[in-house]
């Protein structure tokens, strides 16, 4: 400890070293060798890598596992479950990585409990009088080599009947002898179709149990997920030859609404519900209503379920309920998605449609929604949800504080105050637009934040303390790993491409809420209107564009592109697990890009921020000087102001972003938004306006009130009935 304290002190306070730059390693040595001062080697490791965290948090630590076993060379199985032994406890006290053969790791939870105790009783030096736990452990190690034991893995399932064995692949996401187990259940029963809903089904209704009671999480129901439908895909060549009759599990359709791209929370809701017996049919993203509405009755399908990220989507589904309103449907509707709401659901949805329309908060909850209503728990549920919804419509219309606002002229005297006298505008680089063609994802990986990872995936916790998280922590680890292996693949073979364009121009405020950029192309942004506290602004965009002297903007935009084929690939692999996996990391990687690019502006290209030295979760925690608001977002909640961001930067023809009718981006892992440099600007959210400030920016803008209003309807006053 003395030695690496010294070191950090010389490479941070002489040397100018990033302490996250820094990995020690305090070295692993081997125990139960015999000699009694070696039995606390791997308590030290480990006590040493938790003071290490403790006085130096943002370094590194590292260690050669393989060092810890050395004394069973040999018997491989006793040195793995060592191995995995010593990881649990190490990464708990902070261990980042280690030289270890990871490909044969044995699960923590998976080991022999016998074979377990002995493990942590060495490594932790517990009941180790004259070697007692050494020689326990040795004395069983001989008992395995003596067996010729060199598996970690407890294959005794395997001699179980193939009834056992299919329900243990699906529980443990097993995919390696799923064809064989398969082909010898078909050989066994009569029709193919039998053992899908016979054994398959059985297996999956454990699978939902246990999911449903916590025991199990999201990743390993996916994983149960690609066992079935590998072992379903086998099965059905015969199924079709035989001319069988297909399932009778009942059918819920599930899409991603017109001019909307977002899937992943669908595609989770899909093999959820799919791996609880219902027929899953996915029409995919951008869906017109006339196009679910019409599979709908061709395929007489039970359930309704709606997806949406983008506000505009809102909109879209209020009119797919009254669409199916107009056509005497009467199946239950189900919404969901990032902007929608279980109020929004009862104020807007529920009221134009008759026949059940409930908010399904994520993918756990749906199990529960779509059984109740395929059952005699229907009239019940719809009953309870209609009185709730009603509840809430009538305290949104009848609200006991009714918000105040300013006008809209008292609001921008009350502007964010700042001495434009007293500041000089950083000169940037250069001005007018810059492309980057496949940018390095390796550099753009070291800038992700792993925490929305993970709540992609219904783990909630902040990363990298959901690691330890005492529920879902062991989980969580593994989703990481496995995340970070096929991070990896992306990287070294270049799955993806990266790329990007950017700009900086000459600005200057226009009037109050505007910003004029180069003279010609004008900026439109809204402004709070909510009567504030004594002291407090009420913020614009626009407040931090000097109007007096010549200022600057900057715009963004970023892809990650190249994921179809891959995804296509996953797709016939019947692989929803690294589907879903690919999907998400290609999210993270774009945000992660945005905030990659949003450094080497701040330090070099614009240059106002060239001191720069912050760790990534630093950034993440927004410490940085500047901001970047995103059109759409809080602080400029106008999605048609991603057209005029995307005219400056010519974004379609340079790096290929599409923009949908409804303003989402494709390819969906992309990101937008402008470039803020003032040291006063931070992020906020508009809130709600009223009629007066949306008139004033339909006439600001040159577009039709109309159209202003669908575009605001979002964030306009609705304390009363409209």
């Amino acid at each position: 400890m003395e030695i690496c304290h010294r070191a950090y002190t010389i490479l941070t306070e002489q040397l100018g070293y990033k302490p996250q730059d820094i990995i020690f390693d305090p070295n692993i040595f081997a125990v139960a060798t015999g000699l009694e001062e070696h039995n606390n080697y791997g308590v030290d490791f480990i006590e040493a890598t938790r003071e290490i965290k403790r006085l130096m948090p943002l370094t590194k630590v590292s260690g050669g596992v393989s060092n810890l076993s050395f004394s069973f060379r040999g018997n491989e199985h006793v040195r793995e479950a060592m191995h995995s032994v010593f990881l649990f406890h190490a990464i708990k006290a902070g261990m980042d990585m280690g030289i270890v053969n990871a490909g044969q790791l044995a699960v923590y939870d998976e080991i022999e409990p016998q074979l377990k105790k002995l493990c942590e009783d060495v490594i932790l030096n517990r009941n180790n009088d004259q070697n007692e736990a050494t020689e326990s452990l040795i004395q069983f190690a001989e008992t395995v080599k003596a067996k010729g034991k060199v598996q970690i893995k407890d294959e005794a399932w395997r001699l179980e009947p193939v009834e056992k064995r299919l329900s243990h692949a699906l529980v443990n996401g097993i995919t390696d002898y799923i064809d064989e187990d398969t082909e010898e259940a078909r050989q066994k029963y009569t029709r193919p179709l039998d053992i899908i809903e016979g054994p398959l089904m059985d297996g999956m209704t454990i699978v939902g149990d246990l999911f449903g009671s916590g025991k199990m999480f999201l990743p390993q129901v996916v994983k149960s997920a690609r066992v079935m439908k590998k072992s379903v895909a086998y099965l059905t060549p015969f199924i079709e030859a035989e001319k069988l009759e297909t399932s009778n599990a009942p059918k819920v359709l599930l899409a991603t609404v017109k001019g909307d791209v977002h899937d992943i929370g669908k595609n989770i809701v899909g093999v959820v519900l799919g791996c609880n017996g219902y027929t899953i049919i996915d029409l995919g993203v951008m869906v017109p209503a006339a196009k679910i509405l019409e599979e709908a009755k061709k395929q007489q399908v039970d359930i309704i379920g709606l997806s949406g990220l983008i506000t505009p989507s809102l909109d879209e589904m209020v009119h797919i309920a009254k669409e199916m309103k107009r056509q005497h449907f009467t199946v239950p509707l189900l919404i969901g998605g990032a902007t929608t709401s279980r109020m929004h659901t009862a104020v807007k949805i529920a009221e134009s449609y008759d026949h059940g329309v409930l908010h399904v908060l994520d993918a756990s909850r749906s199990v529960t929604v779509v059984s109740d209503l395929l059952n005699d728990n229907k009239a019940d549920l719809l009953q309870k949800t209609k009185t709730e919804y009603d509840e809430l419509r009538e305290d949104f219309w009848n609200k006991k504080t009714i918000k105040k606002f300013l006008s809209i002229g008292d609001a921008r005297l009350n502007q964010t105050k700042i001495n434009w006298d007293l500041y000089e505008p950083e000169r940037p680089q250069f001005t007018g637009t810059k492309t980057l063609h496949n940018f390095s994802l390796e550099q753009i990986a070291a800038f992700i934040d792993w925490t929305p990872f993970f709540i992609t995936w219904e783990l909630h916790g902040k990363f990298p303390a959901i690691l330890d998280d005492e529920k879902v922590g062991i989980e969580a680890s593994k989703l990481f790993a496995d995340a970070n292996e096929l991070l990896k693949k992306v990287v070294d073979e270049k799955w993806l491409q990266a790329e990007a364009v950017y700009g900086i121009w000459n600005a200057k405020r226009f009037g109050d809420d505007d910003v004029m950029i180069e003279d010609k192309t004008k900026l439109h942004f809204l402004r709070q209107q909510i009567q504030k506290a004594e002291g407090q602004p009420n913020m614009c965009l626009s407040d931090f564009i000097s109007p007096i002297v010549n200022d600057y903007i900057g715009a963004f935009a970023v892809t990650i592109k190249g994921i179809e084929p891959h995804i296509q690939k996953f797709e016939e692999a019947h692989d929803d697990y690294n589907k879903i996996m690919l999907q998400a990391l290609a999210d993270r990687l774009a945000e992660a890009f945005a905030e990659c690019l949003h450094k080497q502006v701040r330090t070099e290209d614009w240059g106002y921020a060239r001191e720069e030295s912050l760790s990534n979760n630093d950034l993440i925690s927004e410490k940085y000087r500047g901001i970047r608001p995103a059109p759409g977002y809080p602080a400029c909640p106008d999605h048609t102001e991603k057209i005029t961001l995307f005219d400056l930067l010519n974004v379609k023809e340079e790096i290929g972003i599409d923009l949908t009718e409804s303003l989402a981006m494709y390819p969906a892992a992309s990101v937008c938004g402008w470039y803020f440099a003032h040291p006063d600007s931070k992020y906020f959210g508009i809130g709600k306006i009223t009629d007066e400030q949306v008139t004033d920016y339909a006439i600001r803008k040159g577009m039709q009130l109309s159209e202003a209003e669908r575009w605001l309807r979002p964030i306009m006053d609705e304390s009363r009935p409209q």
